[in-house]
């Protein structure tokens, strides 16, 4: 289920789960090292680039890992707007 249809909306609750997920493994937003944004409308993420940057910082802070954008014909969930696939590099414990 899908809390927002909106493309600023989806992305913000798709980072927050990864970090979520990052945080319970015992880490922070500084060990995300890579992220690749798989987007099914190019133009909405160029046209929303000052949204999405306040969001991210919001989320992620001023940690900008490598990245990639792809732009897909769609995804798995038809409501998706956006998914994001995250690698971290965590201390071992």
């Amino acid at each position: 289920m899908f809390r927002s249809h909106d493309f600023i909306g989806q992305m913000e609750q798709t980072l927050k789960n990864i970090l979520v997920i990052v945080e319970e493994a015992g880490g922070t937003a500084a060990d995300i090292v890579r992220l690749t944004w798989f987007v099914i409308d190019k133009k909405e993420y160029l046209d929303r680039q000052k949204e999405l940057g306040a969001v991210y910082r919001r989320v992620l802070g001023r940690n900008f890992p490598a990245m990639t954008m792809v732009v897909e014909a769609g995804l798995v969930e038809d409501e998706a707007l956006i998914e994001v696939e995250a690698s971290a590099r965590l201390n071992p414990l």
